[in-house]
């Protein structure tokens, strides 16, 4: 289920939902408290998304969206290769608040597997290697795929350094060491 597709009513509970799972944490916020502040009855949720995991779920399906529409973005605005395969770093400090990053607490949260949830975390992780694989690859890079997965390693543990260890700097450091290591694949000074 889309954002598109969602009744006015059921748009409502997932923008409430949203907003509690992100501030608070899965597990913290019940479906009572969704339907409270969402101004519908609990038999209304239950109706529109048929369990709290689907609920869950599509949270997480509609932030990944955002996000992927924010990277996209940046990456449309982006002036040369380097800084394309920079620009999941340059967004990402006025995505994140606090809380730091919604599939990593979730992933955290979420210890089933099987959890409809956790196919959603596992692909966005996976979406954000393979982009930046993709774009090593228009820059030139030999072994694309194996920077991809220093960057994402540099990516996510910006996120945590800057919500669990609360390093505000943490995201500019990961850009900069981002910049290094694809400058030196290059074989060019860094950005």
């Amino acid at each position: 289920m889309t954002g598109d597709t969602l009744t006015p009513g059921a748009r409502r509970i997932l923008e409430v939902a949203s907003e509690l799972f992100y501030a608070r944490g899965i597990h913290a916020v019940g479906v009572d408290t969704i339907a409270a502040a969402s101004g519908v009855t609990k038999r209304t949720l239950y109706d529109r998304f048929g369990s709290k995991d689907a609920l869950v779920a599509a949270y997480l399906r509609a932030r990944d969206e955002r996000w992927r529409d924010r990277v996209s973005d940046a990456l449309e605005a982006a002036g040369d290769p380097v800084s394309r395969v920079l620009a999941p770093f340059d967004v990402l400090g006025s995505w994140v608040a606090d809380r730091g990053c919604a599939f990593v607490n979730a992933f955290a949260e979420l210890d089933d597997p099987g959890h409809p949830g956790r196919a959603l975390i596992d692909d966005e992780k996976r979406w954000l290697r393979a982009l930046f694989a993709t774009e090593l690859e228009r820059a030139g890079v030999d072994d694309p795929d194996g920077l991809a997965l220093q960057l994402l390693v540099l990516h996510e543990g910006a996120l945590v350094a800057q919500a669990v260890a609360a390093e505000p700097g943490a995201i500019r450091s990961a850009r900069a060491a981002a910049a290094q290591l694809v400058a030196a694949a290059r074989g060019g000074p860094g950005v």
